[in-house]
């Protein structure tokens, strides 16, 4: 490392300690703070890595950053280097750190990174979709009617697509996936990135949707949709559009909502067919 003071954003392991960097090791042994996610998680990786972490430390997850984020800064300030680390990853992406970031940058203070897995491109490398343009969405509204209506508006997005989910929403939402996009659009489910029990099943959302209870930490990567036809449907085709998705489970405004996306179609127009 070249700084003497500010932030080092380091990119963990997603689970396996040999993916850790050189620059990672050295952080983590000269940092005067270590903010970590998960202190428990950092100790184990570092027991892994055999580096002896000389400095404080502190936990820093979505529950205390708000709070603790000015004594970091304040620390920064005085001189010393604090080193932030989540479970596994970049910090920042769908895992505290934005705001350090933004309230140390915004202080004047040097914000630097040691690069690390991260288990957004892992997923799409392995997936088998097209990677060359790729959309993040991270994790998915857990409100069934905001779920499905951000599904809605993504129903038409032709680049690939990246979700984070929990293992007790991913059957939900691999359902409300296949209502909004259809059962045939092609996908990959990673779970367990990295680990003993890594595993990518490659398949359509309907095939998906059928699979039994899964355990970890999943990545879900959906192919983008296909460009829209030029003609407009017809008012019944549209209905019959909106019918089917009633029958897969969203509500009519939803299935509207979501049709009129497909098409380039105002929801209204589609909403008010009868």
């Amino acid at each position: 490392m070249t700084q003497v003071t500010g932030l080092v954003l380091c990119g963990a392991p997603l689970g396996n300690p040999g993916d850790a960097s050189q620059r990672l090791r050295q952080a983590l042994a000269e940092a005067d703070i270590v903010a970590a996610e998960d202190t428990r998680r950092l100790l184990r990786l570092a027991r892994d890595l055999e580096v002896t972490v000389p400095g404080k430390i502190v936990s820093y997850f979505e529950g205390n950053e708000e709070r603790r984020t000015p004594d970091l800064v304040a620390a920064m300030v005085d001189g010393q280097r604090v080193a932030l680390v989540t479970d596994g990853g970049m910090p920042s992406v769908s895992d505290p750190g934005y705001r350090l970031v933004a309230a140390a940058l915004a202080a004047g203070l040097p914000v630097t990174c040691a690069p690390g897995p991260s288990a957004v491109t892992t997923a799409l490398a392995l997936s088998g979709l097209p990677c060359d343009r790729f959309c993040f969405e991270g994790f998915l509204p857990r409100k069934g009617g905001d779920r499905r209506a951000r599904l809605a508006e993504l129903a038409t997005e032709p680049r690939t697509l990246v979700f984070f989910e929990s293992t007790h929403r991913i059957a939900e939402t691999l359902a409300d996936l296949v209502a909004a996009f259809g059962g045939g659009r092609r996908a990959a489910l990673c779970r367990e990135l990295t680990k003993t029990y890594e595993e990518v099943r490659r398949a359509t959302l309907a095939e998906l949707a059928e699979v039994d209870e899964l355990r970890g930490e999943i990545t879900l990567v959906v192919a983008g949709a296909d460009p829209a036809p030029a003609r407009r449907p017809s008012d019944e085709e549209l209905l019959a559009e909106v019918a089917i998705r009633v029958g897969e489970g969203l509500s009519r405004r939803d299935a509207a909502a979501a049709v009129a996306a497909a098409h380039g179609l105002p929801k209204r127009e589609v909403y008010n067919l009868r």
